[in-house]
């Protein structure tokens, strides 16, 4: 066997490598409020590497009719050349090369506001502006900027006549999006699978797309390129084979843990594998169904799902931890590791007050021992999360 390493990619966050997009398959069913898609994308030939856990980073490109809409509100054609503060561009670019590919459309500031209301020649547009402006009205300002793009504001206040280059100075860099690889490289060492939630929803009468979920599954065609690097990552399956984990990952959280368990079972790992998934209707959200029974029907995961709208009264993966309360407990103490992957804002946190308290209910601790049990689970890496 070789002991010589392999050569580091060239390919990283400032050179993206081109991958090729081979699969773009929807997951969810008729019927469902949501769409979540599953995408494959080849690594072969970039040299990068990926573990379970990594993320792939995507760079999307902005949706062509709002840089036409923001082109027509500006009065320019696109060719104008422009030198945009943020991208400390050594050369002058082509605005609509700018406003598709390198500045975020969405996100206008305080600082935007007070730009327009020294333009505006409009007296009710000017007054508007002001009222937003007033130090009483940081709340109103921050709702109204919430709710609009750019455009809208441009749209909003058409007195208020910016310059191209003055436009585009008020404008961020066109961030990287970073999705939870599904995949583990002992079953697909050069393809990397995603679990992609397509975003779209309407804010100020005006219909919005997820810049990145919208480009993956309208504006890349199969057989075509985008722009990935690979970031990895300290969330990982335990390192010691024989370590049980359980996996908490509702809704597109389930991705990494689907690359945790190709992972696992592909290496023969001892440790068992416990599954929780939620999403809001089995028959319509049960993400890659039929992978999960046939780890089960094979004894190589044992699985709780929890569709929150499937009975009258909505269950969720922190209820189904609490009716395993004293098996979740056995395991723990025996030295499983816990992860969660998926929404920040509750199910993480509701899941972190379930996990408490197990531990202080089963384990006949007080609340201050409680805290001070997962605090070292953490501190051995055997309570990981990967929230967003």
């Amino acid at each position: 066997m070789s002991t010589v390493a392999s050569p580091a990619s060239t390919y990283s966050k400032d050179q993206p490598f081109p991958a090729l997009v081979t699969e773009n398959r929807l997951l969810t069913k008729p019927g469902s409020a949501k769409e979540t898609r599953h995408f494959v994308v080849s690594l072969a030939g970039s040299g990068l590497h990926y573990k379970p856990g990594d993320s792939l980073a995507v760079y999307p490109t902005n949706p062509e009719p709002e840089v036409d809409a923001i082109l027509r509100a500006l009065g320019a054609y696109g060719d104008e050349l422009v030198s945009p503060v943020m991208l400390r561009s050594p050369h002058p670019l082509p605005l609509r090369d700018v406003l598709m590919n390198r500045l975020a459309l969405a996100g206008p500031s305080g600082k935007f506001v007070a730009a327009l209301a020294e333009r505006a020649t409009d007296p009710a547009e000017k007054a508007k502006l002001a009222g937003l402006l007033a130090p009483e009205s940081q709340p109103l300002l921050a709702g109204f900027l919430e709710a609009r793009h750019f455009i809208d504001l441009i749209e909003e206040f058409p007195s208020a006549r910016l310059t191209a280059q003055e436009f585009v100075d008020h404008l961020r860099r066109l961030q990287p999006r970073l999705y939870s690889i599904a995949s583990s490289p002992r079953v697909t060492p050069t393809d990397v699978h995603l679990t992609v939630a397509v975003v779209r929803y309407e804010t100020n009468e005006r219909k919005r797309l997820g810049v990145c979920s919208t480009y993956l599954s309208d504006r890349v065609a199969v057989g075509s390129t985008v722009p990935v690097f690979v970031s990895h990552s300290h969330f990982a399956p335990p390192e010691d084979l024989s370590r049980d984990a359980i996996m908490i990952g509702p809704g597109t959280g389930i991705a990494p843990f689907r690359a945790f368990v190709q992972d696992r079972v592909a290496a023969c790992a001892a440790g068992r594998n416990w599954v929780f998934f939620g999403d809001q209707r089995r028959a319509t959200d049960f993400l890659y169904e039929e992978e999960w029974l046939d780890y089960v029907r094979a004894g190589q995961v044992r699985f709780e799902s929890a569709f929150s709208r499937d009975q009258a009264q909505k269950i969720y993966v922190q209820d189904r931890m609490r009716e395993h309360a004293a098996e979740l407990w056995t395991w723990i103490k025996q030295g499983a590791h816990f992860y969660v992957c998926g929404d920040a804002k509750r199910m993480a946190k509701d899941v972190d007050v379930a996990l408490h308290d197990i531990v202080a209910q089963q384990g006949g601790m007080d609340p201050a021992a409680a805290i001070d049990y997962v605090k070292q689970m953490k501190k051995e890496k055997r309570y990981q999360r990967d929230v967003y």
